[in-house]
């Protein structure tokens, strides 16, 4: 561990904090969990720098979700010093948090190996076409690994890979799909361990450049939050582009006029924090769902800015806070009187499908739980 970067801690305003508590109201985590609070963790942080105060378990249990920095009226930029104080941990989080027996951990640590060669491929069906020599990428992230762990829960991240092939082989782009891609490293960033985020990150951009990619277009809000944000930040200039596959078919079906038929549906729609609160991406994905004939949109009690996180981050903390707020989501959800819920990040269909899958002798209505991708490519002529 290393002493906390006092210079940096300024920069997120953090000893600009008025001690006011609206960032506990505001936290989904603190509504379950009575011993948490972002405020607490800032306090303690600032009143020691030293080490020492990096190994209390508060640390980890943050989702990163950015409720409270969009309430503080100090403008305390609190998930950049969450980010701060767990690099400073040197990314030695600890691992009784880890979800899943740590396995998503290991395997993108895995992927930092340049003598690893992945099978990235075999997903791809026929019909699905893709091309070397296009400027388009399409970053797959880790659906492809997910899909094994997580099925049996009801969620579908290979799907959500699919149909995004599918959508765009329907606007004419054959993608690139690179052979060896590695995990962007969005959990490594938030995690702290640096250096296992600028192994990956290199490793993908040489990729990138070596493959003359000019355009990525990625399924995944944390990979295009990484992609979009941090390599340049971290690592330096980029060369490519990157949109979200919700930005790129509302620009193209607004672009072209395009209606989709559709079927009597209800549907409503999770906002995923980091395309929306981190990014201020809300209006695309409803847009999109406009093009499609016969869906009913109903918002859910919070959306927008004020949407509730799906409950973990960074395969951290599945605890029963976690599922407390999922299961009040999926509650939020269910009370709209939707047939669907929309998702449009594959880590929110992936813990609203296992909250859902726990309570399967629940007497509330079961849900189906789809990805946007999916909605759009399964009525595609």
């Amino acid at each position: 561990m290393m002493e906390i970067d006092l210079r940096r801690v300024r920069e997120t305003r953090a000893f600009q904090c008025l001690e006011c508590g609206k960032c506990s109201g505001v936290c989904p985590v603190a509504r379950y969990s009575h011993s948490f609070s972002p405020r607490s963790v800032l306090i303690k942080a600032l009143r020691n720098t030293t080490p020492e105060s990096l190994k209390a378990p508060d640390l980890w249990t943050c989702l990163t979700c950015q409720q409270c920095d969009l309430i503080c009226p100090a403008g305390i930029k609190y998930i950049e010093l969450t980010q701060l104080l767990r690099e400073s941990a040197d990314g030695q989080f600890d691992e009784s948090s880890c979800s899943h027996g740590g396995i998503l951990q290991t395997i993108s640590k895995i992927m930092t190996s340049d003598a690893i060669q992945q099978d990235r491929l075999g997903w791809i069906s026929d019909g699905l076409q893709t091309s070397k020599k296009s400027e388009y990428l399409y970053f797959t992230g880790c659906l492809p690994y997910y899909d094994p762990i997580f099925k049996e829960t009801g969620a579908q991240p290979l799907e959500i890979a699919k149909s995004t092939l599918k959508i765009l082989n329907y606007f004419d782009i054959k993608p690139q799909v690179l052979p060896n891609e590695k995990c962007c490293g969005h959990d490594f960033y938030w995690n702290g361990d640096m250096a296992n985020f600028k192994k990956l990150a290199k490793a993908n951009l040489d990729q990138f450049e070596k493959q003359g990619i000019r355009n990525i277009i990625t399924s995944c809000p944390e990979c295009y939050r990484t992609l979009k944000i941090e390599y340049p930040a971290v690592v330096g200039k980029v060369s490519y582009q990157v949109e979200h596959i919700s930005e790129f078919m509302e620009r193209l079906m607004e672009e072209k006029g395009i209606k989709i038929e559709g079927e009597n549906k209800k549907v409503t729609y999770q906002d995923p924090c980091r395309l929306g609160r981190h990014l201020g991406i809300y209006e695309p994905p409803r847009k999109v769902m406009s093009h499609v004939n016969k869906l009913e949109f109903r918002e859910m009690a919070h959306h927008h800015k004020r949407a509730t996180c799906c409950g973990v981050s960074g395969w951290m903390n599945c605890s029963q806070v976690s599922k407390s707020i999922q299961q009040q989501r999926l509650q939020e959800a269910t009370d709209t009187g939707a047939d669907i819920l929309v998702t449009a990040c594959p880590k929110c269909q992936i813990h609203l499908s296992c909250a859902q899958h726990d309570k399967m002798e629940s007497e509330h209505k079961m849900l189906e739980i789809k990805d946007l991708t999916q909605i759009v490519a399964e009525r595609l002529q």
